[in-house]
């Protein structure tokens, strides 16, 4: 998961400066002197879907910013079962600053895009720069708060407020990395990352209950499946209505 030896930092600058997620993940906190810095012990990986990028419980020796797709997080139980604890997309981080493990498995749940680096390396700049620090900071934040949304959501809200929840939660992430249906403009457009199957596991719903949802949000026009994993959002307020959400609170 380390550099290879054609990686010159010139190359390796000019895909930062063209990142689509170069101001929005934690390098973001970094002006561009210290990005360079940072440039210097990046790698970019591809990883396709269905690969497992880190075990649960094995020593990690890296970090990694979500360039693009998305990866499941899954915890596994003595007895061998599994449950999707979370979700990341861009410009997610994965991995955690200052531990030697990881708590999780993180699985490709699409194609993705990775820009990794070691953890010696990573957490010497951490400690340079306060504003990294900062930004990991928030990052974990943000992490506890969607914890806390989805004990809520688990907890409380009907079925169809938990598939309205899971695809708005899609939405708002497709607008933040520019992804508008190219005819309608303001409207969110993006492929479900995770199998029907997946999506009952991950919103403790079965696979008929989740297949029933999507028919219905489809039939009121909250959404518009244009194949079986293409999901268009004509309005995000009527979306966030269904998953009994505020959309202006977010």
């Amino acid at each position: 998961m380390h550099g290879t030896p054609n990686s010159t930092l010139p190359d390796v600058m000019q895909r930062c400066d063209h990142c689509a997620v170069r101001h929005q993940a934690v390098c973001g906190a970094m002006d561009d002197v210290q990005v360079k810095k940072l440039a210097q012990i990046a790698h970019r990986k591809k990883v396709p879907a269905g690969q497992t990028i880190i075990s649960d419980e094995e020593p990690v020796d890296f970090f990694a910013n979500v360039i693009s797709g998305a990866i499941k997080l899954t915890k596994t139980l003595p007895d061998g079962r599994q449950q999707i604890v979370g979700l990341l997309f861009a410009p997610d981080f994965l991995g955690r600053a200052y531990s030697k493990n990881n708590p999780y498995t993180a699985e490709a749940a699409t194609d993705v895009e990775i820009c990794t680096f070691p953890n010696a390396a990573f957490e010497r700049l951490v400690g340079e720069y306060p504003g990294l620090q900062q930004r990991l900071f928030q990052h974990t934040l943000d992490e506890l708060d969607a914890a806390r949304d989805w004990m809520l959501l688990l907890g409380r809200k009907t079925a169809e407020e938990k598939v309205a929840s899971f695809l708005y939660m899609l939405a708002r992430r497709s607008l933040m990395t520019g992804c508008v249906h190219k005819n309608t403009p303001g409207a969110a457009a993006f492929e479900l990352p995770l199998t029907r199957s997946d999506m009952a596991d991950y919103l403790g719903l079965t696979i008929e209950t989740v297949s029933r949802q999507l028919t219905r949000l489809k039939t009121s026009n909250v959404v518009r499946l244009n194949t079986n994993r293409l999901i268009m959002v004509p309005d995000l307020d009527r979306l966030a209505q269904a998953a009994g959400q505020d959309n202006h609170r977010h």
